[in-house]
C-alpha cells in the first residue's frame, strides 16, 4: 500500500527528469535551433508595451521581451521597406548591392519594377536551406514582383503573401489589383487586406507543424501597420490607438499564436523567436516613435532606430536589456552562428552579435562605425554616442535628374547619451570628433559610394530588361 501511495510521486519526478532530458537534447551541439522571425512594417519604437507604449496592448510581445532580451539601440539599415529588406537578405547596407531605390527614382520597388537582389548575392534564406532548414517566407516581400526576383528564387521553399506594400494598387500609374501570391501565382485580386494578418497566422502555424521534425526558418513579414490600415472584424474598434491600434493588437495575437503553437509541439526551448521591425513610424495614424525624434523616411532616429526583441530559452537570458549597437544586418551572420550555416564569400557588413545575445559579460557592439543613408545619399553616422548629420546642399536627391534640388541642410554633431531629440549641434566643441567622422564619411565614400560617386565596393542588383505585372491567371 505504500508503495502504491508514493508511485504518482515517482511517476512525477521520471517525468521530470525526462523532460530535463529533452531539453538538454535540445539545446545541445548537434541540434541547431528553429527560428522564427517577425518583421513588421512601418512598427514605431514606441508602438510596443515594452517599449514603453501605454495606448496598444501587446501582452504576447511583451511576453516575449521579459522572456528574452530587448535592444534599445537596434537600426535598420534604411527608413523605408526595399532598403531596409534587402539588408535584411544579404546582411549589407542597401548600396552594396544596388538596391537603394528603383531604377525608376523611386525609392522603393514599385509593381512591376525591373530590379530585384542580384542571383549572385547569398540570401539568409539560402544559407539556412544549405544548412538544412526548410525555409518559408509569409506575409509581404517588396525585393521584386518579377518571378526572378520573388521568395522562392532567393532559397525559400514556401512563399505566400504580398509582393510590394499595400497601398500600390494606384490604377494611374498603371498598377494591378494588390495580388495575394502562392509561390508565384497569384490566387487573390485584390487582396483582401482584412484578412491578411489572419491568413498570414493559419499559414505560419501550418508551416510549423508540417516541418517540427527539422529545423526550420520561418520568415513572417507582417503587411501592417503599414498604411492603409486594416484589421480583421475580431479586431476591428477594439483598441484604444484606431485603426492603428486594431492593427498591432492583431499582430500581437498572432505572435501569441505562434508562440503557442511552439509551446505545444514541444518545440519552445528550441527555438528563436526575433521580432522587429524594417523602419519606423509615420508619426501618423497613432504610430509612435517615442522617445526618439524623426520618423519614417528620415535619418533621424525615429525613422531608423526600432523595436528588437529575441528569445531562445537556456541560451538568450530571460529579462535582460542589451543597449549596445546592433542592426538587421547582423541577423544573417549571426543565425549562421547558430544554424552552423556558411557565410557568404563576398563582404557582408553584418556582424555576429552572437555573444550579445547570450549576454556575456563585457561583450561591446562589433560595429565601430554605423551609416545612415537614404536612398543614395548619405545622412549621417553614428560613433559611439555620438552622431553627425551631414551638411547637405539638397536632402532629396533624385539619380536620374541632376537639375533637381530640394532644400538643404546645415550639420550638427549630436551627444546621444543626453540629446535624444536630435536638438542641439556639439561639433564646435568637440574638434577631435569631427575629425573622426569626416574621415568616416570619406571612407563610406569610397567604399559605398555617395550621391553620383560609386564606391568600389558596390555590386549590381538585376534590373530586368522588362517586367509584367502580378495578375490572376
Amino acid at each position: 500500500m505504500d508503495r502504491l501511495k508514493f508511485l504518482p510521486l515517482a511517476l512525477l519526478l521520471l517525468s521530470v527528469a525526462f523532460e530535463v532530458t529533452v531539453c538538454a537534447k535540445v539545446l545541445n551541439a548537434d541540434s541547431p535551433c528553429n527560428v522564427v522571425l517577425i518583421f513588421c512594417d512601418d512598427l514605431g519604437y514606441g508602438d510596443l508595451g515594452c517599449y514603453g507604449s501605454t495606448v496598444n496592448r501587446t501582452p504576447n510581445i511583451d511576453r516575449l521581451a521579459a522572456e528574452g532580451q530587448r535592444y534599445t539601440d537596434f537600426y535598420s539599415s534604411s527608413p523605408v521597406c526595399t532598403p531596409s529588406r534587402a539588408s535584411l537578405m544579404t546582411g549589407c547596407y542597401p548600396r552594396r548591392v544596388g538596391l537603394h531605390e528603383d531604377a525608376t527614382g523611386h525609392w522603393v520597388l514599385i509593381p512591376r519594377s525591373r530590379r530585384g537582389l542580384s542571383p549572385e548575392e547569398t540570401t539568409l534564406p539560402e544559407m539556412m536551406k544549405a544548412a538544412g532548414y526548410a525555409t518559408a517566407c509569409i506575409g509581404k516581400w517588396h525585393l521584386g514582383d518579377q518571378v526572378q526576383h520573388l521568395p522562392v528564387a532567393h532559397g525559400f521553399d514556401k512563399y505566400f503573401g504580398i509582393p510590394y506594400s499595400n497601398d500600390m494598387q494606384q490604377a494611374g500609374r498603371g498598377d494591378p489589383p494588390l495580388p495575394l501570391v502562392e509561390q508565384v501565382t497569384v490566387i487573390e485580386a485584390p487582396a483582401d487586406q482584412s484578412q491578411l494578418t489572419q491568413q498570414y497566422t493559419r499559414e505560419a502555424v501550418e508551416f510549423i507543424e508540417d516541418h517540427q521534425r527539422e529545423p526550420f526558418f520561418l520568415y513572417l513579414p507582417h503587411t501592417f501597420p503599414h498604411l492603409p490600415l486594416h484589421a480583421s472584424e475580431r479586431f476591428l474598434g477594439k483598441s484604444r490607438n484606431g485603426r492603428y491600434g486594431d492593427s498591432v493588437e492583431e499582430i500581437d495575437w498572432s505572435t501569441g499564436e505562434i508562440l503557442e503553437c511552439l509551446k505545444r509541439l514541444g518545440l519552445k526551448d528550441n527555438t528563436m523567436v526575433i521580432f522587429t521591425s524594417d523602419n519606423g513610424s509615420n508619426g501618423r495614424n497613432g504610430g509612435s516613435n517615442a522617445p526618439l525624434a524623426g520618423s519614417k523616411g528620415s535619418t533621424m532616429e525615429g525613422g531608423m532606430r526600432v523595436p528588437m526583441v529575441v528569445r531562445l530559452p537556456g541560451i538568450i537570458p530571460a529579462g535582460t536589456v542589451c543597449s549596445e549597437l546592433a542592426t538587421t544586418m547582423d541577423l544573417l551572420p549571426t543565425l549562421a552562428s547558430f544554424a552552423k550555416g556558411k557565410l557568404p564569400t563576398h563582404e557582408i557588413d553584418g556582424r555576429d552579435i552572437s555573444s550579445l545575445l547570450r549576454g556575456e559579460s563585457g561583450v561591446r557592439s562589433p560595429h565601430e562605425v554605423f551609416y545612415y543613408y537614404r536612398r543614395r545619399q548619405l545622412q549621417a553616422i553614428r560613433w559611439g554616442n555620438w552622431k553627425w548629420h551631414l551638411p547637405l546642399a539638397s536632402t532629396f536627391p533624385r539619380w536620374n535628374d541632376a537639375t533637381f534640388k530640394s532644400k538643404g541642410r546645415a550639420g550638427k554633431l549630436i551627444d546621444l547619451e543626453t540629446d535624444l531629440k536630435e536638438r542641439f549641434d556639439v561639433s564646435s566643441s568637440h574638434p577631435q570628433v569631427m575629425a573622426k567622422m569626416r574621415a568616416f564619411a570619406k571612407d563610406a565614400t569610397q567604399d559605398l559610394g555617395n550621391e553620383a560617386d560609386v564606391g568600389s565596393g558596390q555590386r549590381k542588383s538585376l534590373t530586368l530588361d522588362q517586367s509584367v505585372p502580378m495578375i490572376l491567371p
